[in-house]
């Protein structure tokens, strides 16, 4: 296990593999952004200048492009070759704890408690539709693989579906019985995973808003979900301080990762699949072989 210098300094709230796997970007507390070499754990670059904590950070599908959602309710869109700040998006009312790009890089869209979630042109900077949802507030977000539909996970416990065509809610799946933090599709977009602050994580039909099953273990909040590229693995991390690997298809737990110190907020497969890699609120992000369970190196202040 390797220890990679110059980390952060605050909670880690999310981490996002470039579609190339040769960047990891981390979001934090300490309202920078990071950049870093997975293969080395080599700090490349650090993203300066946000005005608060950096609830989100997601990729686009050419990698040209980084995302930076703040808890002060701005977007920043950044250039991860340069550096350089291409635009900084205003409009929402509150914070925004999760932004992603449509599968085909023509949309991004940002989620707030301020109970909307905001859909642009990334290469504009234009708002193309305002998504009104529940006024608890959306506090996660994922585009199905086909672009056509958005997940979004509620306050109040509840999941929905949009269909981007007419911005209209197509079903809502309900049974968490606490606030949505994450959702995720699975790569062949037959499945849903949510995790909530009950403590589960809940698979879901997308196709007819049915329950598939609900997956139990944690002992605390759980943060985040995430599939592997092939859909074999389903991630999760949690507030209890550790990352279970389970089998999505039958619910069964494949590994618990322990390792972190504080709770895990957020868990991304690299695209190859073969690297796990989790942000935490001990200020560090591990990088894991999800096959053994093994730590490869721990990306931390000196």
């Amino acid at each position: 296990m390797e220890l990679a210098p110059k980390g952060h300094t605050g909670w880690v709230y999310d981490v996002a593999f470039s579609p190339d796997g040769r960047i990891l970007a981390s979001g934090s507390a300490d309202c920078t952004v990071r950049l870093w070499d997975p293969a080395s754990g080599h700090l490349l670059r650090v993203l300066e200048g946000h005005t608060a904590p950096v609830y989100g950070v997601a990729f686009s599908p050419d990698g040209r492009m980084l995302a930076s959602g703040l808890w002060d309710g701005v977007v920043w869109l950044w250039d991860p070759a340069t550096g350089e700040i291409l635009r900084i998006l205003r409009g929402h009312a509150s914070g925004v704890p999760r932004v992603a790009f449509s599968p085909d890089g023509q949309m991004l869209a940002s989620s707030s408690s301020d109970g909307t979630v905001q859909l642009r042109d990334p290469a504009t900077g234009e708002k193309r539709h305002v998504l009104l949802g529940d006024m608890s507030g959306s506090i996660s977000i994922a585009f199905s693989p086909d672009g056509q539909m958005l997940a979004s996970g509620l306050w109040n416990g509840a999941v929905w579906l949009w269909d981007l065509a007419t911005g209209q809610v197509l079903r809502t799946m309900e049974g968490h019985t606490h606030l949505v933090n994450s959702v995720a599709f699975s790569p062949n977009g037959q499945m849903l995973a949510s995790g909530s602050d009950d403590h589960t994580v809940r698979l879901w039909d997308p196709a007819s808003g049915h329950l598939l099953r609900v997956l139990e273990g944690h002992t605390a909040s759980v943060y985040s979900v995430a599939f592997s590229t092939d859909g074999r693995i389903l991630a999760s991390g949690s507030w209890d301080t550790t990352v279970r690997l389970w089998d999505p298809d039958s619910g069964r737990v494949l590994r618990i990762l322990k390792a972190h110190a504080a709770p895990v907020y957020s868990v991304a497969f690299s695209p190859g699949g073969r690297m796990l890699a989790s942000g935490a609120a001990d200020c560090t992000v591990r990088l894991w072989d999800p096959n053994s369970g093994r730590v490869l190196r721990v990306l931390e202040g000196a």
